[in-house]
């Protein structure tokens, strides 16, 4: 298994972004994205490092392995 990384909130935003989500709202620093198929949305805060197990928690929600994420944020 994979290390994950230290990421921001807009770096983890971006990274889903390529998957295929898409910004949905904002209430205050959190960001709901969205992707239509598979149906699946996601909370991502806007923070300037996220925690480790809100990381791995939004990186299962959104269907995706920790390397296929790794290999999103380039």
């Amino acid at each position: 298994m994979s290390k994950l990384p230290v990421v921001s909130g807009k770096e983890c935003m971006q990274a889903l972004m390529r998957a295929g989500f898409y910004f949905k709202r904002q209430e205050g620093s959190h960001i709901t994205l969205r992707r239509d198929k598979p149906f699946t949305q996601v909370v991502v805060p806007e923070h300037k490092e996220l925690d480790r197990g809100t990381l791995r928690a939004i990186i299962r929600q959104a269907g995706l392995s920790i390397e296929e994420f790794i290999g999103l944020l380039k």
